[in-house]
């Protein structure tokens, strides 16, 4: 079944290894999830209100979130954003390490820490981590091409959806 899913990623350091996914052939069209740099600094000139309220309507309708995960990924305020409202909305969510995916230079990049780890939520009066919830994959080493559609369809069924 075809999945509506958000895509989560720092934008400056990671657009083009993001493009890289996004031109694997598994995803079409704008409701893949991505925005191209001129949507992005009209958005972003706009201040953080705007940019919220962006991600709130890219995230209208869709089953999973899919952060893309590169060095600096974790540490970034709007993926926060976009994991804490996917997680309120009950979106199934995954995460995939694209630090080995080249860049436009040929050039892969540290590995990252995984933004999972930053949330947690309270069952019977003990912390459980998002990173125990949500899957990690490497796109390069568990074959992302082949795989991505099948972590989603896993994702989105493990969250009802």
């Amino acid at each position: 079944m075809a999945r509506k899913t958000f895509f989560s990623f720092h934008f400056e350091k990671d657009s083009w290894r993001a493009g890289q996914i996004r031109n694997s052939g598994l995803f079409l069209g704008e409701n893949a999830g991505f925005i191209d740099k001129a949507h992005w600094e009209t958005v972003k000139k706009s201040g953080d209100k705007a940019i919220t309220t962006w991600i709130d309507t890219q995230l209208n309708g869709t089953s999973v979130t899919v952060v893309l995960i590169g060095s600096e990924t974790s540490q970034r305020k709007y993926i926060k954003y976009e994991i804490k409202q996917s997680y309120l909305r009950n979106n199934g969510m995954l995460g995939v390490y694209i630090h080995n995916v080249k860049d436009k230079d040929g050039l892969t990049t540290s590995r990252g820490k995984n933004p999972f780890d930053e949330f947690y939520i309270t069952e019977q009066g003990k912390k459980v981590y998002l990173s125990e919830i949500y899957p990690v994959y490497d796109w390069v080493s568990d074959n992302g091409k082949r795989n991505l559609s099948q972590w989603i369809e896993k994702a989105a069924l493990k969250a009802g959806k």
